[in-house]
């Protein structure tokens, strides 16, 4: 947990959670660990801004239902689950015209509320996601980040057919190159300037993955001058996010996923207007579009997470696992709760 301002963890005894009539009570099987845990571990001025100890951290998670508030109907004591880690309030302008994943109300686990690296966790009934017998907790424990990937990809775009250019191969990153190649894009190139994460963006079908220095030349290998149909930035660098507009094509689509540390420019007439491409923002998971798509791809057996994951640490060894997303050398990294 999040026991005061300042860098690092710390591991309490605390009671569980109690649920509310409209919650069901979770065991925590596996969590995910993210970006977002690595800068509130950092304490740095996102987080000191954002966050307000003491908290549990995590947003990332799968595990059994142990208990449900009367109100529930829907979920029941021992379904295998993960959840939205979104909670939303459902009945402003943006949840009612079905974008409640930009709801100005928004509270997340482990960031705005207690989450999930712990043994218990408390959810809104409406946030919880049935798993298949088929799929491990380990598979629902990373559904955030997958869903973040699913966003990116398929929203909007015409992925079959089509080429496309990913920036930056973190774990979403790689996540998208296996969606891509799941849903039928004829090329797909991966960048990023960390040969760990090329290797496994090759793993999880990138039929180019080079570094930043060399995505031009991919491009031009696989489109002449044309450029490719869809750019799926996830990296947030800014000369990442020029490249990606300079690599579309005229009239093509650029997912930006990436967050920039800072401000930074663009040049909108030649680099968005005079090209007529279109640019969309990806915050969060559509609920439940996004939800459904992630089910679907993973019962078609065509859509395999399993090769991003590549650390696994009990809760014990929380600063083992900040370390290892930090060193570079980590695809996804996961905690084994119980």
């Amino acid at each position: 947990m999040k026991a005061a301002a300042g860098p690092g963890f710390a591991l309490r005894d605390v009671p569980p959670p109690v649920i509310r009539d409209n919650e069901v009570l979770i065991r925590v099987r596996r969590a995910g660990v993210c970006g977002t845990d690595v800068h509130i571990y950092d304490w740095d001025a996102w987080a000191q801004g954002r966050c307000h100890p003491p908290f549990t951290v995590g947003h990332e998670f799968a595990g059994d239902v142990v208990q449900v508030g009367h109100l529930v109907t829907d979920v029941r004591v021992d379904d295998r689950v993960t959840a939205e880690g979104h909670i939303v309030c459902g009945r402003c302008h943006l949840c009612r015209t079905g974008n409640a994943h930009v709801c100005p109300n928004t509270r997340i686990i482990g960031v705005d509320r207690d989450g999930c690296f712990a043994d218990y966790i408390a959810m809104p009934a409406t946030n919880v996601w049935q798993l298949d017998d088929a799929i491990s907790y380990e598979i629902g424990g990373i559904h955030d980040p997958m869903g973040n990937a699913f966003h990116t990809a398929l929203t909007n775009t015409e992925v079959p057919g089509s080429t496309v250019l990913v920036t930056g191969c973190g774990p979403i990153g790689i996540f998208a190159v296996g969606i891509c190649r799941a849903a039928g894009a004829s090329r797909i190139i991966a960048s990023d300037v960390n040969p760990t994460r090329l290797a496994l963006a090759r793993a999880m079908g990138a039929h180019d993955a080079v570094t930043p220095q060399e995505a031009e030349g991919a491009v031009r290998a696989a489109t002449g001058t044309l450029g490719v149909d869809v750019v799926l930035e996830m990296s947030g660098v800014p000369s990442a996010i020029h490249q990606a507009f300079a690599l579309v094509r005229d009239g093509g689509r650029v997912q930006l996923l990436g967050i920039p540390a800072k401000p930074m420019e663009l040049d909108l007439a030649t680099e968005i207007i005079f090209k007529g491409i279109t640019v969309y923002g990806v915050v969060g998971r559509r609920m439940y579009e996004t939800w459904i798509q992630m089910t679907q791809f993973l019962r078609s057996g065509e859509f395999d997470p399993q090769p991003v994951i590549t650390h696994r640490f009990p809760l014990e060894r929380y600063d083992d696992a900040i370390a290892a997303i930090k060193s570079g050398s980590a695809g996804k990294v996961v905690f084994e709760v119980s």
